[in-house]
């Protein structure tokens, strides 16, 4: 087991225990017909990239600090497309989803990202979490003002 499973394994434990209440971001970056998704260290699946809000900061600013560190993103415009709710590993999780289809990407990634891709939003590869795929099908039907479960 790699030391970010490892992390993960454990933060899942403490999770268990605790059932805390957190607040995530998350952010569908689209150009040309196609999504970035991410693969993380710790996971095999692909996700939305985002993370957690910090003590103090807004959604917006979330959102734009996490996609900063993970990939080098810069977001020049940003739309809400809505807000979910997860009780998946133990938690109580509020997501606010972002899209974007204006941003500058340089290509370097964090430690926490093992890489990401571009995908066709019609042809996503098998790997990608329920949730994400969730919300790819939302967006490519249309739908706005989203809420619900993850």
């Amino acid at each position: 087991m790699t030391l970010p499973k490892l992390i993960y394994f454990l933060n899942r434990i403490f999770w268990r225990i605790t059932k805390p209440t957190t607040i995530g971001v998350r952010a569908m970056l689209l150009k040309e017909n196609t999504i970035l998704l991410v693969k993380h260290t710790y996971h095999d699946s692909w996700y939305l990239p985002g993370g957690r809000i910090k003590k103090g900061e807004i959604f917006e600013q979330a959102i734009r600090r996490e996609l900063y560190e993970e990939l080098d993103c810069e977001l020049h415009s940003i739309r809400l497309f809505g807000v979910y709710n997860s009780f998946n590993e133990y938690k109580n999780d509020s997501i606010v989803i972002f899209y974007s289809d204006d941003f500058s990407l340089s290509g370097k990634t964090d430690g926490e990202i093992e890489r990401y891709d571009f995908f066709k939003l019609n042809k996503l590869p098998e790997e990608v979490s329920m949730g994400t795929r969730k919300r790819i099908e939302e967006y490519t039907k249309g739908y706005t003002s989203n809420f619900g479960l993850w």
